[in-house]
This record gives C-alpha cells, structure tokens and sequence, in this order.
C-alpha cells in the first residue's frame, strides 16, 4: 500500500493522515457492536497501513467504543497514533440525547474518557455538540485548563457554527472542527469552512460518503439491520426521499465508472481535492472497504471533474438528522455576559 501523504491539521502542530478512521460503526448507532476482536485487528491494520488518526467519542456504545480503542492501543502503538475523542453529548434515563457544557463536566467527562482509553493524554479533544445554555467561552475556558495540565493537547468542536467557532476559538486556539461535508451534505461550505480557513482551524470531515449511502445507493437499506439509526432516524433514508438522493448516487456513479474508481473513493477524492486542511474520517467494520477507502488517496481529479460533481452535488432530500437532533446542528451558545460565575 503507498504511503499515506500527511497534513497540518490546524496551526497548532497537530500532523494527522490525510484520511482518517471513524470508529463509530464499530460499536453503535450502524447496527449491533461488531465483533471485538476483528474490530482491534482492523484498527491495527489501520495504524499499519498509515492511517494513524482514530476517532471516537464517550457517547459511542455509550462508552464501549472507547474501551474497544483502549484494548486496540495496548501493545506498543499509542505512540504512532493521533487519538481523538468527543465529550458534551449524553442520553438521558430515558433515551433522548442531552448536551452539556458545564465546566464540572467537561473535566469529569475528560477523566473517564482518558480511564476508558487508557492513555494519559488525549491527542484532539472535541465538545462534541455545543451547549446552548451555557457560553461556548466558559467550556473552552476549561479545556483550555485542561491543556495546561497535559490531559489534552489540541482542542476540537464539532457541529458549531462561524460565530460559536470564533468564541471559542478568541478563548483558546481551536485546532479543528469536525462537521458534516460530503457530496450530499454541502451546507457548510457557506460560511463555516470558511470561518475555519480564516482563522487558520483544520477540518475534520464525517460521514464524507453520506452514511454509506454514495457508498451504495438505495440498496443499501436492504442490508440494514432493523435497530440501524440510519434505517429509521435519518430522513434522507426514509421513502420519501429515497428517489431523489438515489439519482445524486446514479450520476456520481457514473462519473466514478469514467474515471475507474468507486463512488466511494470518487466522493473521497472529491474531499481531499477541497484542500490540505480537510481530513474526511470515514468509517468502516470490513478491511476490503477500508482498503477501498485508502485507494481513494490515489484518484486525481480533473477541473473538469470537479465541475462536474459541483453541478451535480446539490444537497442531499432530507434534513441530515430527524428532529431529535436537527436542534444541535451548527450551534451557538448564549454570550458570555449572561454566566454567573459564582
């Protein structure tokens, strides 16, 4: 396998693979938790090929993706690795998601969360959704403490909007945000990526092949299990929009079939070829697909076929996410004045 070129993440000196691994499917929300040890043998193979930069978060399992990197990391390779995890998103007694921003917090969810990983410092750490109640400055307030005291050395948000990140970013230097960016998801590209190229912050990008749907098209329902969140959550999966985004996979398809790659390293390259500052972290549980995924690394585009796909990559039918969570989308906090600090 060719080696993996590497980029500056931020202008803080984090140095990450051009391309990440999304650890996420491997224990929740994508069907029942995989299999532990092809899962530590997958990210193994990860580290190995280049791929170094693992991202995970405490509300994956809950928990339980985290103890799975954990395990992964013992034997000697937590020095090769560029580790990221989230905090800020939790479920409730009864199900539904809550985000906390609360300085008492953010310092009990770092603990665990280094306990989990069993690491001694967390390489990028995110506030995973932003806390509408509290200000953005008193959370980063606290990482920025956290920093100070070794636990973390580069600080993240993910889902934030231009404002929020330019809060934060006045408090302590952000080093990236993790957002949404892919041929189906282009919102952010209005004022967000550049907000983030402005102020010098890397971009992380999820779910860069649409939740697996550019990876296969409608089809890729029939193979979901029925407590798959995509399969009854997500509304760009729902029947309703099922046409629409499946001709935005028919076309991209036949621009990948021209070019003699997959839809998937299509839509990848189409990332990478945004710039030196985006990272996409796609997921996987199959070592065929992460492969795949690596091979998109090696597609070049033409302006020609970036102009193409520009046309055609009109946003996906349907919000990204159902009501339950469209409210943490590209958030912002109350100002700062309105904190008591006593």
């Amino acid at each position: 396998m060719a080696t993996v070129r590497r980029i500056k993440l931020g202008s803080q000196g984090l140095e990450v693979p051009a391309q990440g691994l999304g650890c996420m499917s491997m224990s929740a929300f994508y069907g029942p938790p995989k299999p532990e040890p092809d899962m530590i043998n997958l990210i193994h193979h990860a580290v190995n090929s280049g791929i170094t930069f693992l991202d995970t978060s405490d509300i994956y399992g809950p928990f339980t993706n985290e103890i799975l990197l954990g395990k992964a990391l013992k034997g000697g390779i937590r020095e090769k690795v560029q580790l990221a995890t989230k905090f800020g998103a939790k479920f409730d007694e009864n199900g539904k998601m809550v985000v906390i921003g609360h300085p008492e917090y953010v310092r009990e969810a770092c603990e665990a969360s280094l306990k989990r990983l069993g690491v001694d410092c967390i390489d990028l750490y995110y506030q995973h959704r932003i806390d509408k109640n509290v200000p953005v400055e008193v959370t980063v307030g606290e990482l920025k403490k956290l920093v100070e005291q070794g636990k973390i050395k580069y600080i993240g948000l993910s889902e934030a909007s231009a404002l929020t990140i330019r809060r934060a970013h006045a408090v302590h230097p952000i080093t990236a945000v993790q957002l949404e960016w892919s041929l189906w998801a282009r919102d952010v590209e209005d004022d967000i990526i550049p907000t983030c190229r402005e102020l010098g912050i890397g971009i992380v990008a999820y779910s860069p092949l649409g939740r697996g749907f550019i990876s296969s098209g409608a089809k890729l329902l029939d193979t979901l299990s029925n407590d798959d969140y995509r399969k009854n959550h997500l509304p760009r999966f729902q029947p309703e929009n099922l046409e629409h985004n499946q001709k935005i996979f028919d076309r991209v398809n036949g621009i990948a079939a021209r070019k003699g790659c997959t839809t998937s390293q299509l839509a990848l390259a189409w990332l990478y070829h945004q710039g030196n500052d985006v990272c996409p972290i796609p997921g996987t549980t199959k070592v065929e697909n992460f492969n795949q995924n690596v091979g998109a690394l090696s597609v070049r585009l033409t302006s020609e076929d970036m102009a193409e796909l520009e046309s055609l990559a009109s946003v996906a039918k349907g919000d990204r996410y159902d009501d339950s969570r469209v409210t943490w989308m590209n958030s912002e906090t109350p100002p700062l004045s309105s904190w008591n600090f006593e």
